[in-house]
């Protein structure tokens, strides 16, 4: 797995402990270069030619890492409290997606995401791009089923709150001082039905325009963002 990219390579380089190989071009100057020797991390320097044949659009530097290493579900609900936040994705698959969410909901200061198994975009190198390294700071589960979870979190103490556009319930009005999942739907299909079913309430975001539909990151940051806002009020 090869990332591109001089912000997302420079945090994981500060964060990761799971780099295979770093390989920068010859002309590349950047203060990462410094915390690497002051470290005493290995990378490999190439030439201006032939890194700019080998690695287009990179911006200088590379990182190869060994692979994703998922967090499991236990590991993080061992810590629980009223300002729990985390994120459900029922089948996001578009990887510009998820990278955007990755990063709003890092820098909103979320707890962890779950993600599906199957029928859901993994962590690739353009999720890695796209949230500028924030997926180094963000906790990311993958399940084999979404309602299991659900009710895992129940148990935990979660409400489990889905952004539905025939929701019931104002996005800005219900409660928000207790753990709180937010499951955001497919970009085509909204929520699967057993997942929408489990959920304690279907939340909608009011909308006066004449394109009456949210992007889905666009949709999680916007809730995102409130939670944390009225929560600051309590």
């Amino acid at each position: 797995m090869i990332i591109k990219g001089k912000n997302v390579c420079r945090e994981t380089i500060y964060s990761s402990n799971n780099i295979k190989r770093i390989i920068v071009k010859k002309s590349f100057n950047d203060d990462v270069i410094d915390y690497m020797k002051n470290n005493h991390i290995k990378y490999e320097i190439v030439e201006d030619k032939s890194f700019n044949e080998l690695y287009k659009d990179s911006q200088g530097i590379v990182v190869e890492l060994l692979s994703y290493n998922y967090y499991s579900l236990d590991d993080v609900l061992k810590d629980v409290s009223n300002d729990s936040m985390c994120l459900i994705l029922d089948s996001i698959e578009d990887p510009q997606n998820f990278g955007n969410i990755i990063r709003s909901f890092e820098a909103f200061g979320g707890s962890f995401i779950i993600i599906p198994k199957n029928r859901s975009c993994e962590v690739n190198e353009t999720v890695m791009k796209v949230s500028t390294g924030a997926y180094n700071y963000v906790k990311i589960v993958q399940v084999p089923n979404l309602v299991n979870a659900i009710k895992k979190l129940k148990e935990n103490g979660f409400w489990i709150m889905g952004t539905d556009m025939k929701g019931e319930t104002l996005y800005d009005e219900v409660r928000v001082d207790m753990p709180i999942a937010l499951v955001i739907g497919s970009e085509g299909f909204g929520m699967s039905r057993l997942v929408k079913e489990n959920c304690d309430y279907l939340l909608k975001v009011p909308m006066k325009g004449k394109i009456n539909s949210l992007n889905a990151s666009i949709t999680a940051a916007i809730c995102i963002s409130n939670i944390v806002s009225r929560r600051k009020k309590y």
